[in-house]
């Protein structure tokens, strides 16, 4: 094994042990030695969280773990920061709105969703729980975002995710964004019946279907 692949699988590691002291260590060393940081996000920040998620969805890991694996993620990822600017990580075209629709102010599993789209390298605007579809727009528009997730724990709050895009449809603007939904009562059936771009059920494939809508 390589010294740079023991760095790399060092990072992730170091995220799915929830070590925050590690990763920073480790990502220092990523800049010290030259190696490509794209790399190392990808194959290591994000092969770690990657992990994480499974381990979440088996019920290995809780909401607990997977937030101080953000963590340990993030203290990582702020050494590379300044190293990215210019880089298909920091650049435009990769921001993110998130938030909860109004009527809802659960948060968990917008949380999460966060946490993976981050560290696959979008970079995330969360605007909160109980966000109007007015503020939707506004930001979205202010950041040039071209997704847009719509998160709700309550079926009662679901109608807010179908109004949001019969609104951007009325305003002749739908066409610039990729509406991604999800939540507990969040179907697949439901997001077709209401025209979205892409549905997810967890964190893990909520940021691979990101990932997937960016390219189209």
């Amino acid at each position: 094994m390589t010294k740079d692949k023991e760095i790399l699988d060092g990072l992730a590691d170091a995220v799915l042990a929830m070590d925050e002291k590690r990763a920073k260590s480790l990502a220092e060393e990523v800049i010290k030695r030259g190696v490509d940081i794209r790399e190392a996000v990808l194959e290591g920040l994000s092969k770690g969280m990657e992990e994480v998620g499974r381990n979440y969805n088996n019920g290995t890991y809780f909401v607990s773990e997977m937030l101080l694996c953000s963590d340990a993620m993030n203290a990582a990822f702020d050494v590379f920061k300044p190293h990215l600017k210019g880089t298909e990580f920091l650049s435009k075209g990769r921001d993110i709105i998130i938030g909860v629709v109004q009527g809802d102010i659960h948060d968990i599993g917008k949380n999460l969703v966060k946490v993976m789209l981050e560290s696959v390298g979008f970079t995330v605007h969360d605007l909160g729980t109980d966000v109007p579809l007015e503020r939707f727009i506004e930001d979205a528009q202010r950041v040039n975002a071209r997704i847009i997730c719509l998160s709700t724990l309550m079926t009662t709050s679901m109608c807010q995710m179908e109004r949001f895009i019969q609104t951007l449809e009325e305003r002749g603007i739908r066409d610039r964004y990729k509406i991604l939904v999800g939540g507990s009562p969040v179907t697949q059936s439901f997001a077709d019946a209401i025209n979205a771009d892409g549905y997810a059920d967890d964190a893990f494939l909520a940021a691979k279907k990101a990932r997937e809508l960016m390219e189209t």
